[in-house]
């Protein structure tokens, strides 16, 4: 148990999410209730539905945060960048996001999604979400179709490929590493 914290204590959504993927690796994802990681987290049922609409969103609270990112970084990319380029600096620039620090925590989830349907239909809908706004993106950048979409959706199988990597336990490469890699693998795909 993280402690008996007033609601009013600091970091009520970080002690929420940490309650909660204890939780679910622990007991599994459906034979966890919300009040349950409240307790654990030391709060109320009423305090994790001003934070979670529900349970899975404990898991996918950082998904409009990270869509953001790779959007602003898509956006940004220097007017001479090729779609893909312009992705890549977006898939380049996440690295802020899957830094050595929350390495652990992300194998924790990931382990907790891929043990769970439901969960692994929300991280597909997560994906094709994300798809779908570089692919905006790219078209705000004067990319038309289908060249947007086959640029944004590659970038995202670049994205699955090296979060997988990233996460796997035996992986001590960073995410621009691995990124740069899968990039790489790609195109010697498209060219040969």
């Amino acid at each position: 148990m993280i402690g008996r914290m007033t609601r009013w204590g600091p970091d009520a959504g970080g002690r929420l999410i940490k309650s909660a993927l204890e939780l679910y690796a622990k007991r599994g994802y459906d034979q966890t209730t919300v009040a349950e990681i409240a307790q654990r987290a030391g709060l109320t049922e009423r305090t994790f539905f001003r934070h979670f609409a529900d349970k899975k969103e404990v898991l996918f609270a950082g998904s409009s945060n990270l869509r953001d990112l790779l959007v602003s970084a898509v956006a940004g990319a220097p007017p001479s960048a090729s779609p893909i380029e312009a992705v890549a600096g977006g898939l380049l620039a996440a690295g802020v996001v899957f830094d050595e620090e929350r390495r652990e925590f992300s194998r924790r989830r990931q382990s907790v999604i891929a043990a769970n349907a439901e969960l692994r239909e929300r991280e597909l809908i997560k994906m094709a979400t994300l798809a779908s706004a570089i692919a905006d993106t790219l078209r705000r950048r004067g990319v038309p179709n289908p060249a947007a979409s086959l640029a944004a959706e590659a970038g995202i199988a670049v994205f699955r490929v090296a979060f997988e990597r990233w996460v796997h336990p035996e992986n001590e490469l960073g995410w621009s590493e691995l990124v740069r890699g899968s990039l790489a693998e790609l195109k010697v795909l498209v060219v040969s």
